[in-house]
């Protein structure tokens, strides 16, 4: 889902709340070429099967993210799906890479976002959920929103 304000540029991946229970989450930079930079601008990325791993150098690296080809660009157009390296600290890597190998949490974008003209990416830590996890929630969803309904009836 793409949500476009006055100045803010919003890819949302609406799936991982569905599929993972969401944990701690970043804030990182993500590192771009020209012409990718200005497909997010327009709103052309999608993340909903992206995924983020952390690779022998030490560096978190996001995978899978789709940011489409610029439509103004030249033979130098980037390719869509390549993959590309996320800016964080050394100790949030460290903590990310622990989680990743010892807890078997996944890191998985939750948005990616234009923030003063610089393209982030705000990722979770997350686990998997089960299927009797999601009918719960889908349950409980239901539950509420008829309870919501049956409220604004009865102030009318």
């Amino acid at each position: 889902m793409v949500k476009k304000h006055v100045n803010t540029i919003e890819i949302k991946n609406k799936k991982a709340f569905h599929d993972y229970v969401v944990g701690d989450t970043f804030d990182a930079g993500i590192v771009l070429q020209g012409t990718e930079v200005k497909s997010v601008k327009l709103g052309n990325a999608q993340i909903k099967e992206a995924f983020v791993r952390v690779d022998r150098k030490g560096t978190l690296v996001l995978f899978n993210a789709q940011i489409d080809e610029y439509a103004f660009g030249n033979l130098e157009n980037h390719e869509p799906k390549r993959q590309r390296s996320l800016l964080l600290h050394r100790r949030e890597i460290r903590k990310i890479r622990n989680a990743i190998e010892r807890e078997g949490f996944s890191a998985i974008p939750l948005k990616m976002y234009v923030f003063h003209g610089l393209v982030k990416v705000k990722f979770a830590l997350c686990k998997g959920k089960k299927l009797y996890d999601k009918r719960h929630d889908l349950r409980q969803r239901t539950e509420l929103r008829e309870a919501e309904r049956f409220l604004a009836h009865r102030h009318r």
